[in-house]
């Protein structure tokens, strides 16, 4: 068991992409090992009020915190830092097509401090084995079907044992029973303590793999009971 304690708090956060307002008065609270989702039509501000969690988007009104950082002090020397904390899952992957399996996750490891080739040996081949991938880590990115390249960003987000992670549309592009594959491996983490906040429309997941809702919808964002 572990102990629930709260990894992300908006209070009255706004939400800017450049100058624009996305989002106003936003109050959003995730524990640790707590399933999320973040719901809403394409353009509603999903993907900048993730961006904002991560500090792609700077957070210029209300309070905000993340895994102990203060959003609005976060420095940019700090950011590197702080997303040792924080597990990213894109879409689009965002993998490195020339490498194989292993070097992605050798990657990921040398550039947030890693030194010791042991350390990162065992590490990459633990988390292999957690998401299913352990006999692929000689198989290069583009041999790998779209679910294996999911789980390959999974086991990338979760290298550094995270607070929290933070999806967008992680099955966007996934087939029914891959998605529920992907799904499943997402709420094992969950269960294990990990915090993790999916921004999707993709309301069949939600139904199966049930856990707090949050909408977004006409520059606000209110917890919901039923989605539809």
């Amino acid at each position: 068991m572990f102990d629930a304690k709260p990894v992300i708090q908006l209070d009255n956060a706004i939400i800017f992409q450049n100058q624009n307002l996305i989002l106003q008065s936003v109050d959003l609270n995730v524990s640790s090992g707590e399933l999320v989702y973040l719901v809403g039509k394409t353009g509603s501000g999903k993907s900048s009020l993730l961006k904002t969690l991560y500090s792609e988007l700077p957070l210029k009104e209300g309070k905000g915190e993340v895994a102990g950082y203060d959003l609005k002090k976060v420095k940019r020397k700090d950011i590197p830092y702080f997303r040792r904390k924080l597990g990213i899952v894109f879409q689009d992957f965002n993998l490195l097509s020339d490498r194989n399996v292993y070097q992605n996750l050798y990657f990921v490891l040398k550039s947030t401090g890693w030194t010791k080739k042991t350390e990162i040996e065992s590490r990459i081949n633990e988390v292999l084995n957690l998401v299913g991938m352990g006999s692929k880590g000689f198989k290069m990115v583009y041999e790998l079907s779209g679910g294996e390249q999911q789980r390959l960003v999974i086991a990338r987000a979760i290298l550094n044992k995270p607070e929290v992670i933070l999806a967008d549309e992680p099955t966007g592009n996934l087939d029914p029973t891959v998605t529920d594959d992907i799904m499943l491996l997402l709420k094992n983490i969950c269960d294990k303590g990990t915090a993790i906040l999916i921004a999707t429309h993709d309301y069949r997941i939600i139904n199966k793999f049930p856990g707090k809702i949050y909408r977004c919808e006409e520059g606000n964002v209110e917890e919901v009971r039923f989605v539809g």
